[in-house]
């Protein structure tokens, strides 16, 4: 998962997520551009354990929310789509 990913399940900032694995709060490797990326499952660990699932959370997820899916693995929500592709160009 990116900093991004999880800063939408926590409902935090990514540079807290990045000091969170600074501290060793979260364990987290590193692509070979240098990104962090973290695990789902211990995400979800770390979510239990600091009691930030709410009974509501932990039922239908709010479609516009990071989820789990039906393996219990966090996703991030879906991009939204560009509905409107700007203005038309005249043919000419």
């Amino acid at each position: 998962m990116t900093p991004g990913e999880v800063a939408a399940v926590f409902r935090v900032d990514p540079k807290t997520v990045t000091r969170w694995a600074k501290t060793g709060k979260l364990d987290s490797i590193r692509t070979l551009g240098g990104v962090r990326r973290y695990y789902a499952d211990q995400v979800a660990g770390f979510l239990d354990a600091t009691g930030s699932r709410t009974a509501s959370q932990q039922g239908t997820p709010d479609p516009g929310s990071a989820a789990s899916n039906a393996a219990g693995q966090i996703t991030a929500p879906p991009r939204p789509r560009n509905e409107d592709p700007g203005p038309e160009q005249e043919a000419g």
